[in-house]
Order: C-alpha cells, then structure tokens, then sequence
C-alpha cells in the first residue's frame, strides 16, 4: 500500500514521546510530510465515549462481547478525552473494536493517507492458540494505533523477576527491593526510553501497511515485535536498526512512491 502523507495524533499524558521529534525521525525515513495532530479524542463528544466504553474487556478468556456500559464508564472515557493523564486501575479494550471506533474519526478525504493513533489504553486482541486476551502495544492497519501503557505492559520482563516477585510476596517482603534489583532491564511508566521505543513500533506500522508482511522474526531489526521487555530494548536502542530486507523496503518505498 501506498500513501503520501503520515498524520501522528498525540498522547498528552506521556510527554515522554517527544513527538516532534518523531515527526522528524519518519520526516527522514520514509521522506513523505508528516503532520502532528492534538490526540484525536480531543472535543469528542458522548457519543463516542459511549463506543470506547462498549469496547472494553471483562473475561480476559472469552472472545469479545459487547459490553453496555454504565453512566459511570461513559462518564469517564468522557472525562478522558479532556484529560487522558486521568486514570484508574487499568482497563482492556478489544484492540479491533476500539480500531473501529478510530477509522470513523478519519475524515474521507484523508483516508487515503497513514494515521498513527498514539494512546494511553491498554488495547489487547483474543489470541485463538490459547484462547484468551493479551495486550498489545501496536494494532496494524491504517489507522494504526500504538498503546504506551501496551508497550510498558505487553512485552514480559525477565523470567527471574516473576520467579522473584511471587517468592517475595508469598513471604511478606518488600517488592519494591525486586523491582529496584531489575529496574533498567524493563520499560517503566514515563520512562525516558519511550520516544526511542515508540519510533519503533511506528517504524512496523508503516512497514505493515506498505507490505502486508508479518513483523520481522530477527531481533537485529527495528521491525521485530518483540515479547519480552529484553528483546524489546535490544532491537530498538542496543541494536536500533532495520535489517537489510526491511531497510530495502524503506528505500523502494521512497523510490517509487
């Protein structure tokens, strides 16, 4: 697919994202006009909140049903869409529906063009292999949509850290001494990485919409979509590169766009 133009909406809740500077990182890559726009749930009204609120999740282990919310969950996703910084514990929402309700939001005449949807819910999709949700931190298409609270909460951290959490907690210690022990092995909430990480996954939005292809399945590539917290740090700052099939499909892109 081809497009002449990128549209970013932003996630004032996360300044972290430094999103001028992703203007300018996909600028550069991809040489089209990218555009920043305020996040796309600004002056929205509750007619969508009521949508987003039937979006969300419930049965973590039950393919999407659709919810009918209360005025309270309206009434919320209302007040977000003032202030999105504004939270509670976290909630899930069917990444497909939620999809949906951003596509009407595109106007006509701009759907011809890439839209990245930056946002601050946690979107998920039923996984049929073991039949159950999982969050995700990006969800393809155009428009696509890129999760931060996805990014810090999909990836798992290592191994150890669960193993070492559930022991402390059986037996009444601190765990904040094991999340100092592997703090820096895993992204945290405003953590100064994520503007880093988020070109990333902005880098196999675009690459999915151009080729249709799945993610890279190297971690020497931005273009991986990694499940672990370590492999997502080492593919998109230690390595911080695409491999020479996915680079190949940037200059193409370029060429013959």
């Amino acid at each position: 697919m081809r497009f002449s133009k990128i549209y970013i909406y932003d996630e004032p809740s996360v300044p972290e994202l430094q999103l001028d500077s992703l203007v300018d990182f996909l600028k550069d890559t991809f040489d089209v006009p990218v555009e920043k726009r305020p996040n796309i749930f600004s002056k929205k009204g509750i007619d969508i909140a009521h949508a987003i609120a039937c979006s969300r999740v419930f049965n973590t282990k039950q393919e999407f049903q659709r919810h009918e919310p209360t005025e309270e969950e309206v009434q919320f996703e209302l007040d977000t869409f003032q202030d999105s910084s504004k939270s509670e514990n976290i909630i899930l929402y069917d990444g497909f529906e939620f999809q949906k309700i951003i596509r009407e939001l595109i106007p006509n005449e701009e759907s011809e063009n890439f839209h990245i949807i930056i946002t601050n819910k946690l979107t998920c999709t039923f996984d049929y292999a073991d039949y159950r949700y999982h969050g995700r931190a990006l969800i393809g298409a155009n428009p696509s949509t890129i999760s931060t609270t996805g990014i810090i909460e999909a990836p798992a951290k290592p191994r150890e850290y669960y193993m070492e959490l559930m022991t402390s907690m059986g037996i009444g210690l601190n765990v904040d001494v094991i999340q100092k022990k592997y703090r820096g092995q895993y992204l945290e909430y405003h953590d100064s990485r994520l503007a880093k990480i988020i070109e990333g996954y902005a880098l196999q939005a675009i690459l999915y919409y151009i080729t249709g292809e799945p993610f890279c399945e190297f971690l020497d590539c931005r273009a991986n979509n990694a499940h672990w917290q370590r492999d997502l740090l080492y593919s998109q700052i230690e390595f911080g590169k695409l491999c020479a099939k996915h680079q190949k499909t940037v200059v193409d892109f370029k060429l013959f766009k």
